[in-house]
């Protein structure tokens, strides 16, 4: 818990250095979503859960994708992973 701990302490200031040296800015509310998608939780849920309309979040998801420089849901997750951003 405390490597989440320091995480959220980093996310506020937006900017996360990762293993590689490379630098991905997600603000809280990309984090959120990610951590969401990660949980399995689908665009519905997330739009319900944070009050956002749907489209809002598959601009997030498509958003999240092109920082992580992905394709698809799961490579985005595996290198979130990857990363040690999850």
């Amino acid at each position: 818990m405390a490597k989440l701990s320091n995480f959220a302490t980093n996310i506020l200031t937006g900017l996360h250095t990762l293993m590689d040296d490379t630098k991905i800015r997600l603000n809280e509310k990309e984090f959120t979503i990610l951590q969401m998608i990660a949980a399995g939780k689908t665009s519905d849920q997330i739009a319900a859960e944070m009050c956002l309309a749907l489209p809002t979040i598959k601009w997030y998801r498509k958003r999240l994708r092109s920082k992580f420089d992905v394709g698809t849901t799961v490579q985005m997750i595996s290198k979130a992973i990857q990363l040690q951003i999850l």
